[in-house]
Formats: structure tokens, C-alpha cells, sequence
């Protein structure tokens, strides 16, 4: 899916995130990456193969 000059890593590099945002619906609370990732508002991922990534948004300091 990735046609631009640097390639964006693929979706299962530890970096898949940098990747390219392609569509963007703010509203549901998703963006697909140009890998092929759906990234949720609350850092959660689907991966193009079913894998699911849990949420990972660093917890609040007191």
C-alpha cells in the first residue's frame, strides 16, 4: 500500500506506527495507516493479519 519515497515500515516492525496515516476517521476514533494498521484513538492496533494490540498509552504520573 505504501507507494511514497522513504517506504514506511511494515506493519510488523516495532516502528509500524511512523507509518503514513491514509484515512482518518477522528470520530470513530480510527486511522489506517499505509501498512495496512488500524490505529485506535486509545493506542490499541489491528494488525493486516488479525493480531490484536493492546492499548499501550503510557499511565498518568500522581
Amino acid at each position: 500500500m505504501c507507494t511514497h519515497t522513504p517506504k514506511c515500515p511494515p506493519a510488523d516492525s516495532p516502528d509500524r506506527e511512523a507509518a503514513h496515516v491514509v484515512a482518518a476517521h477522528p470520530e470513530q476514533g480510527w486511522s489506517l495507516l499505509c501498512n495496512s494498521v488500524l490505529v485506535f484513538e486509545d493506542t490499541g492496533e489491528l494488525l493486516p493479519d488479525g493480531r490484536i494490540i493492546a492499548p499501550h498509552r503510557p499511565l498518568a504520573t500522581v
